[in-house]
């Protein structure tokens, strides 16, 4: 594990007043220094839903309540307790190390789906390099169910999806990865805008017609994790995994964002253009028809800024 966990004397901000909420938040920097852990700990114990987060107003990065702070501090073994479930191990030779097994049986093993990834960055000779839970590997180990997997020839099923080239390895971190994003969403509209961030734009084009939708859930939806500046080939090779790309995979994906679009319409119709006023002084409606062309108008906004909008947006 790269990064020394952090030790930190922390001052006590002011308490409120007898009767008042405490609405004090922190930054994720300040709360992993309060927690004890290093940034990668916090991010995955984040991630996992260890460490519930808040939106900032302000329209900044998440924050942490010092209530969520508290209920952590007051755990068992606190910080030791919590430190270990974030714990995370980096690639295959670590991850030998705490299952006891050679690389070449650990790389199958997680080719197949076995063990999952919690996090990966792409290095400087543009390999990636997945992150595991310790937690999770010493109890895949442990497991007596697991012994053939680890020290015997694999069954031939097995061996014949690793020889089709079958790699879950992506697919199983997006999986993880959209638990995180549905967890930290707060209305309908995050939800489906969480499955959209792991499909193609063209594919939410294609599932979501209407653009004001489209536009509204681009609002919300997740940005990549950042892996080198934008166009660069880490960043290439990063939206390839945080894209998904098997059919059955997108197949899924789309019928939950169709499902989740409908949801958040009823919960709340996502936002129009404003109304436009002709020269006569009447108001415009922009809105789609019915069928999902627009309406005609005396003036037509698709001639204005308005239509530029619509064309953009289709």
């Amino acid at each position: 594990m790269s990064g020394d966990t952090i030790t930190h004397e922390s001052t006590p901000a002011p308490r409120p007043a007898a009767g008042k909420r405490d609405t004090t938040t922190f930054s994720q920097s300040r709360a992993a220094r309060e927690l004890g852990l290093n940034r990668r700990q916090f991010d995955i114990a984040v991630r996992l839903g260890h460490i519930r987060t808040l939106p900032d107003e302000g329209g900044g990065g998440r924050r942490v309540a010092r209530e969520e702070i508290e209920r952590l501090r007051a755990q068992q073994d606190f910080p030791e307790a919590l430190r270990k479930r974030a714990e995370a191990v980096v690639g295959t030779r670590q991850a030998t190390e705490v299952m006891g097994v050679t690389r070449d049986r650990f790389t199958r093993l997680a080719r197949l789906g076995l063990v999952v990834p919690v996090d990966f960055y792409v290095n400087r000779y543009l390999a990636v390099v997945w992150l595991y839970l310790a937690d999770e590997l010493e109890g895949f180990a442990a497991d007596p169910n697991n012994a053939p997997l680890l020290n015997r020839p694999l069954p031939e099923s097995l061996r014949d999806q690793l020889h089709a080239g079958l790699d879950l390895r992506p697919r199983n971190w997006r999986g993880r990865y959209l638990g995180f994003l549905l967890r930290q969403a707060g209305d309908p509209w995050e939800r489906a805008a969480a499955l959209a961030s792991l499909l193609d734009p063209l594919q939410v084009a294609e599932t979501v017609g209407d653009p004001c939708e489209r536009a509204h859930l681009n609002r919300f939806r997740a940005r990549p994790p950042a892996h080198g500046p934008h166009g660069s080939p880490t960043a290439h090779l990063t939206e390839r995994i945080t894209t998904a790309e098997d059919p059955d995979e997108i197949a899924w994906l789309r019928a939950d964002l169709a499902g989740a679009v409908t949801e958040a319409r009823e919960h709340r119709p996502a936002p129009r253009p404003a109304l436009r006023h002709s020269d006569g002084g009447a108001a415009q409606d922009a809105r789609p028809a019915p069928d999902g062309r627009r309406e005609p108008t005396r003036e037509d906004p698709s001639r204005g800024l308005l239509g530029r909008f619509f064309r953009r947006g289709a």
